[in-house]
């Protein structure tokens, strides 16, 4: 028989599951949260705007830029989507 502080495997489960929620609970405190304003072109560009770093002219043509590249992206649903109307002397498409 052995005198002293020994462990048994059980001890050493515990241990090690008490570990692994340790690191999760670490791992989901430090985590960057999603945020889609970063990921998003129309929010990254009004931040942009409410900083100063780009006047209300160029905030406009990015955002005339970036719908026009999203209607390129997707070119049967801003066909038929009301917010999208053909700009003078362009004709709808009918395919």
């Amino acid at each position: 028989m052995m005198a002293g502080w020994t462990m048994g495997t059980e001890a050493w489960i515990w241990m090690g599951a008490w570990a692994v929620v340790m690191i999760l609970v670490v791992w989901l405190l430090v985590r960057e949260p999603r945020q889609d304003a970063r990921t998003n072109p129309g929010a990254i560009l009004q931040a942009r705007f409410a900083r100063g770093e780009i006047t209300e002219d160029e905030l406009m043509r990015a955002t005339r830029a970036l719908e026009d590249a999203s209607v390129v992206a997707a070119p049967d649903a801003a066909r038929h989507h009301p917010s999208h109307p053909a700009s003078p002397g362009q004709e709808a498409r009918h395919e």
